[in-house]
């Protein structure tokens, strides 16, 4: 099982949260023309990255709050954790 430190609540089970996705994919501008390809990419054209990276995951048994994980997806360790809208160096 995972344990995941959630900044807001602080070290919970994965079974509080779920999974929201790669962090890392950037959504079309709003108000902004897109083309169906690109929208496409966005939505269904997605690499499924092996390694360390960033995921989007809510702690929907908790504060309900989004926050950013890093984590490894093939060994499953985490390495840190951030409040959704702060900047990871």
């Amino acid at each position: 099982m995972l344990y995941i430190n959630c900044p807001h609540c602080g070290m919970r089970s994965q079974n509080e949260f779920s999974y929201g996705g790669d962090a890392s994919v950037k959504r079309p501008e709003l108000n902004k023309e897109v083309s169906d390809e690109e929208w496409d990419n966005f939505v269904y054209n997605r690499k499924s990255l092996r390694g360390k990276h960033l995921e989007l995951w809510q702690h929907i048994s908790g504060c309900r709050q989004w926050i950013k994980v890093e984590r490894d997806t093939a060994t499953h360790a985490i390495f840190r954790t951030f409040k959704a809208d702060e900047e990871v160096a």
